[in-house]
């Protein structure tokens, strides 16, 4: 009953929701004393209001912003406390006394006070929100960006100033229970000379130094550094703030090209959320900035997914624009008709081609270009062992599998997840398998958070899994290195509190404007950072024993480590499984929506090659004895081929293919070009000549036009 109370009143814990019950029932509580009158019960009911206030403010509540949209926000609800400390006054028969007109006189002053301050706030963070932010570009050279003002001004600063009226509420209370105007006199002076004193202090950064340069110094002095740094290869991306994974994991990529790398993003919030790199980063919200920025050096633009924004790019006749998307799988995204603006699509293997042919939606075959996925370049090659650093059991068959599930999806289609009707007897027969193998269920994101029942299953599964943890700890087959165990725990606190410090906070970054004066990557950091981030992976592994099931839901350890450590792997239809391809391990698809093997494959190209499941997992013992079995696997040709019917083939490289196909895509945008300036001199020379032959006739038939006129 509390976790549908909590899901209804949208906050995020108990502790949240028992405040938001007393924060609402403050309020009719407050009136009561009020009215009966009461000082005593009237200021228990006020510290209630204000303390719940103030907690649910600083846990960010959702419950906080919907209030706002029925008429109950901060601003309203601070009134109306006010008010009835005004009616508390007038119902203790003070109404006619100094201490009921200065209380009046103090509200409506202290109201008053608010417009000024609100506005300044406001003026204050529309001066410090650039027209183009940026990172990795060192634009305090060029223009003076100011430092931000403290954020003990700006942070909740709506709060902080409603909250000067304590002084005043205190001091009235105390001098209605003591019939005495000096306590109520001096709570009003504070209020008053704190809530001016707060407006004075905002002023000095809406004029003078303290205020940013406006959008056209900002602009010019992105152009300067784009003529000086001239960029060749364009990353372009326009999202939500929850689609920022698809430009990062192209990240790395831009890093290892062989031309002069630019990421371009459309919205603040994908900036907010993008993965550190070393690569120069410009975020332009506004599409006419764009369209004016100097670009001319850029002969590649990338996509990565088809937004309607990428117009504002598309329309630059001087670069060549390629669709690169963010994954390869069999979904309908993937060959999406919009796809045909671009000059080129790139795909992974002769799969995608073959996706785009059979879709018939207008991509022409001479347009897609095969390039391999640089994105997987981490995951190592399966060489028919124990993954490593997982280990084998005591008794040599223990292996690790791998059950990474994708969410439920936007609807209801049955064949979205595996996880509704399929999990709990995957993970059944995984945790009861003899020999014993290891479970690692790492399942998507967002799993559970538009389906009750998907969210139900995630919990079961996670029981089933501890369950079998608890189980097999008490198992004498299975022992443990507690001192490797401890020493491994140890590096990770170690690992983890240095990265913390060479991270830093997001607070640490300051406003829009200081992130973007400050926004210099340390190269020499950034590569500490990866080389500790690579330590703590192997470090997780090595923190608890090789037998041991494991739920992974953060962001570490990732998918591709968990690739890593597992011999086989039990998905559903998503990119997961065609990234795992790249491992040429074993592994099984969940025929969730049931169409049957033959149709199932036919549909999904990924699956030709896999173990499929039925909703029963009653195959399972299939992909298990490929993994003890390697010498008889009969998928393992079939896994082979199908890897590079997806990905291409391993050599070259995929990175080497990546900037092989963006050389070549340069020297078509550059021959464009060439050619472009060549008939615009034709084209110039020949009206020069047809200026000059009729600037030649023109005497005859000036004259001619004489001669009749004198006729």
């Amino acid at each position: 009953m509390i976790s549908t109370a909590i899901r209804v009143a949208r906050v995020g814990s108990a502790a949240q929701l028992a405040a938001a019950v007393l924060m609402i029932a403050g309020y009719p509580a407050l009136m009561l004393a009020a009215l009966v009158p009461s000082v005593p019960a009237f200021a228990a009911a006020a510290a209630v209001t204000y303390l719940a206030d103030h907690y649910l403010h600083r846990k960010g509540s959702y419950l906080i912003n919907r209030l706002s949209k029925v008429r109950a926000g901060l601003s309203i609800r601070f009134l109306i406390r006010q008010l009835l400390l005004i009616l508390l006054l007038a119902r203790l028969a003070l109404s006619d006394s100094l201490i009921f007109y200065g209380a009046t006189a103090c509200f409506i002053a202290f109201y008053g006070l608010q417009a000024p301050h609100g506005a300044l706030v406001t003026l204050i963070r529309n001066r410090r929100r650039m027209p183009v932010a940026t990172r990795n570009i060192d634009l305090a050279a060029r223009i003076r960006i100011p430092d931000a003002p403290p954020k003990r001004l700006l942070n909740r600063s709506a709060e902080k100033m409603l909250h000067l009226d304590l002084a005043a509420v205190i001091g009235i209370l105390v001098s209605a229970q003591l019939d005495s105007a000096v306590a109520g006199f001096i709570g009003i002076g504070v209020t008053l000379v704190l809530g001016c004193v707060y407006v004075l202090a905002l002023m000095p950064y809406v004029r003078g130094r303290k205020v940013p340069p406006n959008a056209e110094k900002v602009l010019a002095a992105i152009d300067g550094w784009l003529r000086e740094y001239r960029p060749e290869t364009v990353l372009y991306f326009s999202g939500s703030k929850d689609s920022a994974y698809q430009v990062n994991m192209w990240l790395e990529t831009m890093e290892q090209l062989d031309s002069t790398p630019l990421i371009i993003l459309r919205e603040r919030a994908i900036l907010n959320n993008l993965a550190p790199t070393t690569v120069p980063v410009i975020c332009v919200p506004g599409g006419v900035h764009l369209m004016n920025m100097d670009l001319a050096t850029v002969r590649v633009a990338m996509y990565a997914a088809n937004v309607g924004k990428n117009i504002h790019m598309l329309r630059v006749p001087t670069m060549k624009h390629v669709f690169i998307g963010h994954g390869d799988s069999d979904k309908l995204a993937s060959v999406n008709p919009f796809s045909k603006v671009y000059d080129e699509v790139w795909t992974a293997g002769r799969a995608g081609r073959d996706r785009y042919a059979i879709a018939d939606v207008g991509v022409r075959d001479d347009d897609i270009v095969e390039v391999g996925r640089p994105q997987l370049a981490p995951i190592q090659t399966w060489q028919g062992g124990a993954g490593a650093p997982g280990g084998e059991a005591a008794d040599g068959s223990f292996r690790t599998v791998l059950y990474a599930p994708t969410w439920e999806g936007w609807d209801d289609n049955p064949g979205n997840t595996s996880i509704l009707l399929a999990g709990e007897n995957i993970v059944k027969k995984l945790i009861n398998a003899d020999p014993p193998v290891r479970v690692l269920y790492k399942p998507h994101p967002f799993t559970g958070t538009r389906s009750a029942q998907a969210k139900a299953a995630h919990q079961r599964i996670k029981a089933l899994v501890g369950k079998a943890t608890a189980a097999r700890a008490a198992d004498p087959r299975f022992t443990s290195d507690a001192a490797a165990q401890a020493k491994a725990k140890a590096d990770l606190t170690r690992i983890e509190a240095r990265i913390a410090e060479l991270v830093g906070t997001r607070d640490e970054k300051g406003d829009e404007a200081e992130a973007t004066r400050d926004g210099l990557v340390d190269v020499k950091k950034h590569e500490e950072i990866a080389r500790l981030r690579a330590e703590w992976n192997d470090a997780y592994w090595r923190s608890f024993p090789a037998w041991e099931h494991r739920v992974i839901t953060g962001a570490q350890p990732r998918l591709y480590d968990c690739f890593n450590v597992s011999d086989a792997m039990v998905s559903d239809i998503s990119s997961v499984v065609s990234d795992f391809i790249a491992s040429g391990k074993p592994y099984a698809v969940t025929d969730s929506a049931e169409l049957g093997v033959e149709e199932f494959k036919r549909q999904n190209t990924a699956v030709r090659a896999a173990v499929i499941l039925s909703n029963s997992a009653a195959e399972l013992g299939e992909l298990l004895e490929a993994v003890r079995a390697p010498e008889a696997d009969p998928l393992a040709e079939d896994r082979s081929e199908l890897k590079q019917y997806l990905l291409g083939p391993d050599e070259p490289t995929s990175i080497e293919q990546f900037n092989t196909a963006v050389a070549n895509l340069a020297l078509k945008a550059e021959a464009r070009n060439v050619g472009q300036e060549s008939r615009k001199s034709a084209g110039v020379a020949g009206a020069d000549e047809g200026l000059a032959d009729a600037m030649l006739a023109q005497p005859t038939s000036a004259a001619g036009e004489a001669d009749d006129m004198i006729a």
